[in-house]
């Protein structure tokens, strides 16, 4: 599978290649948080360079990097472990659309408005994905196993989305949706 080509090393996610969103997406917040909370926190939140007052007093000015106190160098930290984490993990197509960035968060948001949408595309993507939810059925050649990764998909498309499904509603699904050759295991099932 393409997604995997950077492998599976705890330091190294999936390179996102624009085809790869919601696998690429749920690994990079795992990395993220694995980095550290600061980093995990600069695509949350964002930073912003750390200002002072003008001489003046009458609006401020962004600090010189040797003025800037340990918290400030910790929170630019953060936001530069996070920005090279992003740009390393983007092949070179999708880091045309990231490459001016100096935010973490920005880069981040422009990664999800394109490959997620806005949030009146992923609604709509969501009514789509309900939609072909409610009319999914096992062809009778399937095997559970094949069934049950084709559930698991429309599902975890649905958490991408910002739509987890509960688990009782996959298995109402699988329920409602088996072939008659499993109405007696069905039976079973919900009489348990």
């Amino acid at each position: 599978m393409e997604a995997n080509r950077e492998g599976r090393a705890i330091m190294r996610p999936p390179l996102l290649d624009g085809k790869n969103d919601p696998y690429w997406k749920a690994r990079m917040t795992a990395f993220l948080k694995f980095v550290d909370t600061k980093t995990r926190k600069a695509v949350l939140t964002g930073w912003n360079p750390p200002t002072q007052a003008t001489v003046e007093g009458g609006g401020r000015v962004v600090k010189e990097k040797k003025d800037w106190t340990l918290a400030e160098d910790e929170l630019a930290l953060g936001n530069s472990k996070a920005l090279n984490s992003i740009f390393n993990v983007v092949d070179p197509s999708v880091f045309k659309l990231i490459r001016k960035f100096i935010v973490a968060k920005e880069a981040w948001d422009i990664l999800q408005i394109t490959y997620e949408g806005t949030a009146k595309i992923r609604m709509l993507r969501l009514q789509q994905l309900t939609t072909k939810w409610e009319t999914t059925t096992m062809e009778e050649d399937e095997t559970i196993t094949s069934y049950s990764t084709r559930i698991n998909d429309m599902a975890n498309e649905a958490f991408a989305l910002g739509e987890p499904m509960t688990n009782e509603k996959q298995v109402r699904n699988v329920l409602r949706s088996l072939p008659r050759r499993f109405e007696s295991k069905i039976t079973t099932i919900e009489e348990a």
